[in-house]
């Protein structure tokens, strides 16, 4: 009688046992992923039916570079138990982060670098911190604004929020919680107030805070500099005891316009410089001779060879005709949504004057600007090229939708830039100047007027302004390629059309003869970095004193539809304080470097590949398939290594620069 009890109650057990175990492969992670990504443009669910475990779950979800637009619905993810790494970088997704995310147990990783995601980081206050996994977080060049707090992430040891604006916000205090962090990198932030919240992170050993608005005293503020392999605190404001050691360690280029300090000479900091081996002006060398027997007597390679290569040669190029076409229908039949870069059109919505102002515009990050008048016929538009065009602030609201997200294109440092087609059909890119709202209006006019003057092939000319209140707008024509970073960057490899694949062209200037996508876009990046240096040596050398463009970036560069490079951003430069030729030419440097390596904010990593003649080892990985080629760009790379040199007095002159690139000729 006992044992039959005993009996029932093993088979219960083990019925209980068998009904909580994982039931057999359904979609349920599957379900949830479609859900989370159901407004993103470009997502297919399908990539991850063939990886899936057996019991469904998924682990891993990696979509970066894989042209994705619009806003993720985070708290499907919350769900997914098992999910532990989450890499959506290089994308244009926008909206912001849910602090779901910050909360999810099993997650390690999460990279969200180069989207469009604004907002804020971390979690609220009103949210209560639980344990989080996470060791490594990438949120680098995207569009947050704010800090929330990070201070339940005790396991993490990489962070990346570079290139965000948070507009002069206040370095927060939850830092001093992230005590295994290794790796921290704020640069390019905006960011105000010290570093001694971070004083105790005794595991630092990257450090990169330049281009901030940081105070305080160095080396007191910082965590301890012994444990530190990587140092930047460039374009800040501290103060206090600069030792030899320190420049010796981690380079003159980590202290540039850092503050104000007293230098103690510990160490000698003197080291060699590298130099370039260039060539007299003339005609292009010719080949080296690798072997070859030129003299026409001795060649006897039997005929059947020649007929043979010939053949091959023939059958070859027929093969890539067919493959041509084949992409090239291919990408004709894909008439998806018009991305924002496209020349055409925005849909005008009828305006309606609204009592009085001001008039206020709200951008995709969640920030806003003001345009503080009355009517918005009283702000003129003022173009240079066609002045009896009667135009008011009032066309611009129209010919944008209001300033609206759908003819937003980019949000900068300086303010958002919008596309618009004005009565005329003028295509034009209007900027909105938030650092120039302290100028006067004469001031403004002044500015203005004097940067339409710069006529030059590579630099983008001013067409036109409004001043509307306090608000400075200036007028650009449009260039339907985007800008170099988006190129370099969020673009497939070859892309010559960010928009129309059918104008794709496998010619620019050097004929036909250039068949491989890699030499043919080493020959692209040659001839944008020409450009841009010329555009450059103008701004320096053509006037009567130099204009300093103060921030040349590669997100300052467009493109044009032969791929010939505009400056633009050059009209900010007044209201740069201290800025120098010299600074442009090493800004200038950091942007061939980008070109050549297809990646930012290495420069010192790659500077010492230079100089230890391992420059091809920094080269992007889309151009090494062409060997013929590499040592053309190895010598691009040794230009952006003398432009970046530490003391600023042995760096080349633009114009020096533009006879160096030159005297590099690509392959044919």
């Amino acid at each position: 009688m006992k044992k039959k009890p005993l009996f029932e109650l093993l088979i219960i057990s083990f019925l209980s046992l068998a009904h909580s175990s994982p039931p057999p492969c359904n979609t349920s992670d599957h379900a949830l992923l479609s859900r989370a990504f159901a407004s993103v443009s470009g997502f297919n669910v399908s990539h991850f039916l063939n990886h899936s475990k057996p019991n469904c779950s998924i682990h891993d979800i990696n979509l970066s570079s894989r042209n994705l637009t619009g806003t993720v619905a985070w708290k499907y993810l919350k769900n997914m138990t098992h999910l532990r790494t989450l890499d959506l970088s290089n994308n244009s997704i926008s909206g912001s982060v849910s602090p779901i995310m910050w909360l999810l147990p099993s997650l390690v990783e999460i990279n969200l670098a180069r989207n469009r995601i604004g907002g804020a980081i971390g979690l609220p206050k009103s949210v209560p911190f639980s344990f989080s996994s996470l060791r490594k977080v990438d949120l680098s060049f995207n569009r947050f604004r704010n800090f929330a707090s990070l201070s339940n992430l005790h396991n993490l040891t990489y962070l990346n929020l570079s290139h965000n604006n948070f507009q002069s916000v206040f370095f927060p205090l939850w830092f001093t919680d992230l005590t295994n962090l290794e790796y921290l990198d704020i640069s390019g932030c905006n960011i105000s107030g010290n570093l001694r919240p971070i004083s105790g992170l005794k595991f630092l050993k990257y450090l990169d805070i330049q281009s901030n608005r940081f105070t305080g005293n160095f080396p007191v503020d910082f965590p301890p500099l012994g444990n530190l392999n990587f140092l930047n605190i460039s374009f800040n404001n501290f103060s206090g005891y600069l030792e030899s050691k320190y420049v010796t360690k981690f380079g003159n280029s980590s202290f540039t316009n850092s503050g104000n300090f007293i230098t103690r000479n510990t160490t000698n900091t003197n080291a060699p410089a590298l130099h370039i081996k260039t060539q007299p002006p003339g005609p292009a060398r010719k080949p080296e001779n690798r072997g070859t027997n030129t003299n026409p007597t001795k060649i006897t390679k039997p005929r059947k060879k020649l007929i043979l290569v010939t053949s091959i040669a023939s059958s070859s190029f027929i093969f890539l005709l067919i493959g041509a076409l084949a992409f090239y229908m291919c990408k004709k039949r894909k008439t998806a949504g018009q991305k924002k870069w496209s020349i055409s059109k925005p849909i005008q919505t009828p305006f309606r004057v609204e009592k009085s102002g001001p008039f206020s515009f709200e951008t995709e990050s969640g920030s806003s600007w003001v345009a503080d008048i009355r009517e918005p016929t009283s702000a003129s538009v003022v173009m240079f090229e066609k002045p009896l065009i009667n135009l008011t602030f009032k066309d611009l609201i129209a010919a944008t939708s209001h300033f609206g997200k759908e003819s937003l294109l980019a949000e900068g440092r300086c303010g958002p830039l919008y596309r618009a087609v004005l009565p005329g059909d003028l295509h034009v890119a209007i900027k909105v100047l938030e650092n120039a709202r302290r100028l006067s209006h004469d001031d403004a006019v002044s500015m203005f007027e004097d940067f339409s003057k710069l006529k030059h092939p590579n630099l983008l000319p001013v067409s036109g302004y409004c001043i509307a209140g306090k608000e400075k707008l200036v007028l650009y024509e449009f260039m339907g390629n985007g800008d170099l970073h988006r190129w370099l960057h969020e673009l497939p490899t070859g892309a010559h059309n960010v928009e129309d694949w059918s104008t794709d062209t496998w010619e620019i200037q050097n004929g036909p003869h250039i068949t491989s996508p890699e030499k043919m876009e080493w020959h692209t990046r040659h001839l944008i970095a020409v450009g841009v240096a010329r555009g450059l040596a103008y701004l320096h050398h053509a006037q009567s004193k130099p204009v300093v463009h103060g921030h040349l970036v590669s997100s300052n560069i467009l493109l044009a539809d032969d791929f010939e490079p505009r400056i633009t951003g050059f009209a900010l430069s007044r209201d740069r304080v201290g800025g120098s030729t010299e600074e442009d030419v090493y800004n200038f440097g950091v942007v061939l470097v980008e070109l050549l390596a297809g990646q930012s904010g290495s420069i010192e990593w790659i500077r010492r590949l230079v100089k230890d003649g391992q420059g091809v080892n920094a080269l992007d990985s889309r151009l090494r398939g062409c060997g013929d080629s590499v040592s053309e760009m190895v010598e691009c790379l040794r230009v952006g290594y003398l432009c970046t040199a530490e003391a600023p007095g042995k760096r080349p002159t633009m114009q020096q620069v533009v006879g160096l690139l030159k005297d590099i000729h690509p392959s044919p």
